[in-house]
């Protein structure tokens, strides 16, 4: 018995003993043997008991019920041998010899244990024979799918809530046993893959959390039931090195008998090993996929026919990832250690040095580490205040009590190095002769620009707005980004010599064929600039006011009127600023419909929660389906929502409850549900585009399907945040200098000395240090900056909280 069957032999072994009496008495079988493996003890305690006790009342033995009917049942402890999971293979160790697997046939219901016809099940089988007999097979074939009647046991282990065995109908759906039954995936952490079968088995994604668990299903995915094991894994799972480790394992357990196992299983893992320490080279994967096949098709028994899968299954699904590891050294989970110095610098999009800045920080040098931090983000203000921090989601310091206040602390030290209001100085290399225009003044746009300026070519911004920023500038309210700090940002940026152009709308004022003609290269990074209507009646109904134009009449100073009661429509970033933004303005109430739950909201949770503390009210599953009034919006007719099923990101999908509505009386509604790209003046016979609006690009490169033009930020993924705009547009400046000659590298100025690590035992144990905030009361009527931001000793001593999980 595997893992899983431990529960039975340690909790009924009498279900185990009855059914194999039933199987032996039915087949004319004298002897029957259980095999168990030695780090059972418990099991095999137990189960030699009830063997005892069985023979004790007659039950086992000689001619049972004082019938002609004899049977024996022996336990045999084996070594925990995984190649003995395969029949021959058992039955040699049983016997004695080596765990082995032999050519078939013969068959071991002809020929088997002890040269003698054998029947082989496993323990969770037997266990059901009984039951069966007693109810009947209608009764069994009850539970289950057609073709996979029954129950069936699975460990659940991994990153999920609730480990341990259960026991669950076939048919259930994967999402069904590990977020209904297994609680879903701890610390808020998103799921990534399941592994079923154990080491032979292979992986189920997200896509599959709708998939049904019978062996048909699984078998068609790629993947196995094996013994029941069911390994959950977040989004902290780099799916190469899992391919390695059970590789590794599959490898050390192999016999040895067969060329392909041996010897193929230890090249797959050469390879897997060399990817994992970015020693991996183009042609890697495609071998690994010849080799595994090879092996499927050629092992001796189902030990190596199967060990391919975890490789095999991966690669299908996260190819991707083998990808960033052989290519670009990078590997997303921060797992493979040869590929980053520490977790939250690998998480930062755009390479953040994160623990130099915070050593520099920790040493009262603030405006250092502002320098630093502008070698790879020129936005260090702004992301202080507005960036959604992935690299506190890797810190390891939340594994002692919280995690560092890594985007507060980048904060602090912009805002000390601008509190004399001087731009950056930074280096500039001599006029290369050549010039780039940049479309949009955005996050992406200014930081290409920024970079390129550096590197000494010409370079021009066009932006449509009559101020530089997009997003930034009208999409973002005052009280979490302040105008003033925007301004003193871009110029910083502005100084390397780049020329803005505001007010200047491409296809109007200049036309898209004159900039390719009169630059070497183009870089659009627009954004998406318009709301996306939700599409239902009334939408055209006056007092119904879009997300994205709302929030950039307020932020231009255009005259907005609020009054009443508000509904948003949406659960973004967009609709939480909206929210707070109208309750700023006046409304008496505001109300958020949001269509999934309060905790799938992709907005940030900290936003979230300063929103309910303001008095907005925040309605989940709730779905508009009619703006209704006379001459103008007076309510919103919603459908009530359920939670069924998963989507394709592995979020619960909202489903209609039939004939149950809910009105809601309102003075104004403001749809922010999605975002869009338009762009009038690239044709799209000329480019090749979504259906969305957003450029397809070589992701690699950033280069569009027209020749010397990039993009790249939401433009290309979709509304998105302002750290991905910012790497897309580093990585497209460097893309754009190969294009144009150079070598890729990107002018980043004079190396800046960091401290060396010390460890100070008093601190090993500390709690977060946070920020002053504006009390609720106060801040729903004012658009001052929320957080005023560390204090100089609390700044330190935060920064005296990191780990330094950069030493080597």
């Amino acid at each position: 018995g595997a893992f899983m069957d431990r529960s039975l032999l340690e909790g009924d072994p009498y279900a185990l003993i009855e059914g194999m009496a039933i199987g032996a008495y039915a087949i004319g079988a004298a002897h029957g043997f259980v095999y168990v493996r030695a780090e059972y003890p418990l099991a095999i305690e137990r189960l030699s008991q009830a063997i005892a006790e069985s023979q004790r009342r007659g039950l086992l033995g000689r001619n049972i019920f004082n019938s002609d009917f004899t049977f024996e049942l022996s336990v045999r402890i084996g070594a925990g041998a995984f190649v003995c999971g395969e029949e021959t293979a058992l039955m040699n160790s049983v016997e004695g010899r080596r765990g082995e697997p032999v050519q078939k046939p013969p068959f071991p219901s002809e020929r088997g244990l002890f040269g003698k016809p054998t029947v082989i099940n496993n323990v969770e089988t037997f266990g059901n024979v009984a039951a069966i007999i007693r109810n009947g097979s209608n009764w069994f074939s009850q539970i289950g799918t057609p073709n996979s009647t029954g129950t069936k046991v699975f460990a659940l282990a991994g990153d999920i809530q609730n480990t341990g065995i259960v026991e669950v109908p076939m048919g259930i759906t994967l999402g069904e046993v590990i977020f209904d039954i297994g609680g879903g995936i701890p610390k808020g952490k998103r799921f990534k893959v399941a592994q079923t079968g154990g080491p032979s088995g292979g992986c189920l994604t997200r896509e599959h959390l709708n998939t049904p668990i019978d062996y048909q299903s699984l078998v068609e995915l790629g993947a196995i039931m094996g013994s029941g094991g069911l390994i959950c894994m977040d989004e902290d799972t780099c799916m190469v090195d899992v391919a390695r480790f059970f590789m590794e394992f599959v490898q050390e357990e192999s016999c040895g008998k067969c060329v392909a196992c041996r010897l193929g299983t230890k090249r797959m893992l050469e390879i897997l090993e060399r990817i994992t320490q970015g020693k991996g080279v183009e042609g890697d994967v495609e071998q690994l996929i010849e080799l595994g096949e090879t092996i499927k098709e050629t092992a001796l028994c189902g030990l190596g026919q199967t060990a391919p899968n975890p490789v095999l299954s991966t690669i299908k699904y996260f190819r991707d990832e083998y990808d960033e590891h052989i290519r670009n050294h990078y590997c997303r989970a921060g797992v493979c250690q040869n590929l980053f110095l520490s977790p939250c610098e690998n998480a930062c999009p755009a390479g953040v040095n994160v623990p130099g800045y915070i050593a520099l920080i920790a040493a009262n040098r603030p405006v250092d580490a502002y320098h630093l931090i502008r070698q790879e983000n020129p936005f260090p203000a702004i992301c202080g205040r507005v960036c959604t921090h992935p690299c506190e989601s890797r810190c390891r310091r939340a594994q002692i009590d919280d995690p560092l206040a890594i985007v507060d602390l980048k904060r602090y030290a912009a805002d000390e190095a601008l509190k004399s209001y001087k731009p950056a100085v930074d280096l500039v290399f001599p006029k290369k002769g050549k010039s780039v225009a940049i479309i949009g003044a955005g996050p992406s746009g200014l930081t290409c620009a920024y970079y390129l300026g550096r590197l000494g070519y010409t370079v021009e911004v066009f932006e449509t707005q009559p101020v530089a920023g997009g997003m930034l500038a009208f999409g973002i309210p005052e009280y979490r980004l302040p105008k003033q700090v925007l301004e003193r940002e871009i110029q910083s940026i502005c100084q390397v010599g780049i020329t803005l152009h505001t007010g200047m709308e491409i296809g109007k004022e200049v036309s898209f064929e004159t900039l390719r003609k009169d630059h070497d290269a183009i870089y659009i990074a627009t954004g998406t600039q318009h709301s996306r209507k939700v599409g239902v009646p009334g939408e055209d109904m006056k007092g119904v006011y879009h997300g994205l134009d709302f929030l950039r009449d307020v932020n231009l100073g255009a005259p907005v009127s609020i009054q009443g009661v508000v509904a948003v429509i949406g659960g973004g970033s967009t609709a939480m600023d909206a929210a707070r933004v109208a309750k700023r303005l006046g409304a008496t109430e505001v109300h958020i419909l949001y269509r999934r739950s309060i905790e799938d909201m992709p907005a940030d949770k900290r936003e979230i929660h300063e929103a309910m503390e303001e008095g907005i009210q925040i309605h989940e599953l709730v779905q508009p389906i009619s703006f209704e009034g006379r001459s103008r919006v007076e309510k919103v007719v919603c459908k009530r929502m359920k939670l069924e099923g998963f989507d394709r990101e592995g979020r619960r999908k909202p489903v209609a409850i039939p004939n149950e509505t809910i009105i809601y009386d309102v003075d104004l509604v403001i749809p922010a549900v999605s975002q869009y790209s338009d762009l009038p003046f690239v044709k799209r016979d000329d480019v090749e585009m979504t259906d969305w609006g957003t450029f397809i690009i070589d992701r690699e490169t950033h280069k569009t399907t027209m020749d010397g033009v990039f993009a790249g930020g939401d433009v290309v993924r979709g509304a998105d945040v302002v750290i991905t705009a910012i790497a897309d547009g580093k990585q497209a400046a460097r893309s754009i200098d190969l294009f144009l000659g150079g070598d890729g590298v990107l002018n980043k100025g004079e190396p800046i000395e960091i401290p060396q690590p010390m460890d100070d035992p008093d601190l090993l144990e500390h709690e977060r240090f946070g920020m002053k905030c504006l009390d609720p009361e106060e801040r729903c009527h004012s658009f001052d900056e929320v957080f005023a931001g560390f204090h100089k000793l609390n700044a330190i001593a935060e920064a005296m909280r990191c780990l330094r999980c950069d030493r080597r």
